[in-house]
């Protein structure tokens, strides 16, 4: 009889474990699911909603002189400019080339006939003025020349 009781006892404490066992599966498992449905149930930490005051930034805004949308020099035809050729490229395009009259004009006219560019009509003229004053040829070389310059001798 003694051996029963023991017997007994050992599937008693067995069974005990397992049912700790699967309650601690179970508990793991709804707060699993618990957090995927609220993934912050277990952030500690208190987070602060800050609200930014965001500025709408007016297209045609002109600061120092400069058109700040595009990087252009405000003056006569800046707008015929930009909405002749900032629709299809970009304004730096234009601000890292330096032509005249004649460049400026052979340049449209590639455009007009490889790049699908209407007829400009009488804004060409005003574009081409803009751009051959505002952005002309500049004759230097890479660097101004270096004035003020104290130079030492090195020693061997």
């Amino acid at each position: 009889m003694s051996e029963e009781l023991d017997f007994y006892n050992q599937v008693k404490k067995i069974y005990r474990f397992l049912l700790l066992l699967f309650s601690l599966f179970v508990i793991t498992g709804g707060l699993l699911v618990y957090y995927m449905v609220n993934p912050s149930f277990f952030s500690f930490k208190k987070t602060l909603e800050v609200e930014v005051a965001v500025e709408e930034l007016d297209p045609d805004r002109i600061e120092n002189g400069i058109h700040v949308s595009t990087g252009f020099v405000d003056a006569e035809g800046l707008m015929t400019v930009v909405r002749n050729c900032t629709g299809c490229h970009s304004s730096k395009l234009i601000l890292q080339n330096r032509m005249n009259v004649e460049r400026w004009n052979a340049t449209i006219k590639w455009m007009q006939e490889t790049q699908n560019l209407p007829d400009l009509g009488k804004n060409q003229e005003i574009i081409v003025n803009y751009l051959a004053t505002n952005y002309p040829p500049v004759d230097k070389g890479r660097r101004n020349i270096l004035t003020n310059i104290d130079w030492y001798e090195l020693k061997d």
